[in-house]
């Protein structure tokens, strides 16, 4: 049985190519396949805010489920899943644009369409809010609410179609296809959601480009991590009372963070060891309710770390 459950970091010195993003390790093999590996880590507001057990997992494993169910409407990187936590992609040149699609009034972040709602904004990423929305309301007609991929860590940005193309970040075409992919993904994607008894409110998507020009859906999709699911039976009683509909998402740790300081200026408090046990505890659910699977975590190896270095031994230099 694992020492410990908790996956902080993924460096593995005999891989090469290491790139540390802020959930996610990655390695780059000299065939142009990369090696992603999900940590525990939970990120928002710029900032990793705490380790979850068995967090990378099931975002590895619900990714899976989720590239599986779409793989008919876009290609994907997958190539292969050598352990739970992994997944073997083609190395992809990341598109500068990360495509956010939205169906209802939401979020906490200072990019979402309700914080940006309530401080007065009605025109938004190339599109015109209506008066008189309330929060978590849904929204006429799902938009597409793209930002700035911001490489080096740094905070993204909003952007419009317009700026999009004359800052020459993609293609008119590019972006027509990345567009048509993503509602088509969103609208499978709420329909499967619908089907568990979720409501699928709003996610994101990377894309990159293969060495042949294609566009391919990257890192992952429909997760609690890049995505906001809400429980569809307490959506109608909490928006009647103005509160949030139960969730399946981050915004559990977000929101208690949020409660307590200005997460973009003002220090992190420590979360407490009961959060983070009740947060992973959402992840497994979570899972569970997305996919009708029972989660098993895989137990195996001293540490997460030594189970993964075993099962990658193969693609060692």
């Amino acid at each position: 049985m694992s020492a410990s459950p908790i996956l902080s970091d993924a460096f593995i010195p005999e891989l090469p190519g290491y790139y540390k993003g802020k959930v996610r390790e990655n390695y780059d093999l000299s065939d142009g396949r990369r090696i992603i590996i999900a940590t525990d880590r939970l990120s928002a507001f710029d900032v990793v805010l705490a380790s979850i057990p068995f967090k990378g997992q099931i975002l590895t494993q619900t990714a899976r489920y989720w590239f599986e169910e779409t793989a008919d409407i876009c290609p994907n990187h997958v190539l292969d899943y050598p352990d739970p936590n992994v997944v073997i992609g083609t190395r992809l040149d990341i598109l500068p644009v990360e495509i956010v699609v939205r169906g209802y009034l939401a979020g906490t972040t200072s990019t979402s369409v309700l914080t940006k709602y309530r401080s007065g904004q009605r025109d938004m990423y190339g599109v015109r809010l209506p008066e008189g929305l309330r929060d978590n309301e849904k929204l006429p007609e799902t938009i597409i609410t793209p930002t700035s991929k911001a490489f080096d860590g740094g905070h993204d940005e909003p952007l419009s179609r317009k700026e999009i193309l004359e800052q020459g970040l993609v293609t008119e075409a590019q972006w027509d296809v990345l567009c048509d992919y993503a509602l088509a993904l969103f609208a499978r994607g709420q329909a499967r959601a619908a089907e568990r008894g979720l409501i699928l409110v709003d996610t994101k998507y990377e894309f990159g480009t293969d060495k042949n020009g294609r566009i391919v859906l990257a890192d992952e999709i429909h997760t609690p991590d890049s995505s906001r699911y809400w429980i569809a039976e307490s959506y109608d009683k909490s928006f009647a009372t103005g509160e949030r509909p139960r969730s399946f998402d981050k915004d559990f740790i977000r929101a208690w963070v949020a409660e307590r300081c200005d997460p973009y200026r003002d220090a992190i408090p420590e979360i407490p060891e009961q959060l983070i046990e009740q947060t992973s505890q959402v992840y497994r659910q979570a899972y569970e309710v997305i996919t009708g699977k029972a989660f098993v975590p895989d137990l195996s190896g001293a540490t997460v770390l030594e189970r993964i270095r075993g099962n990658l031994r193969p693609y060692f230099s």
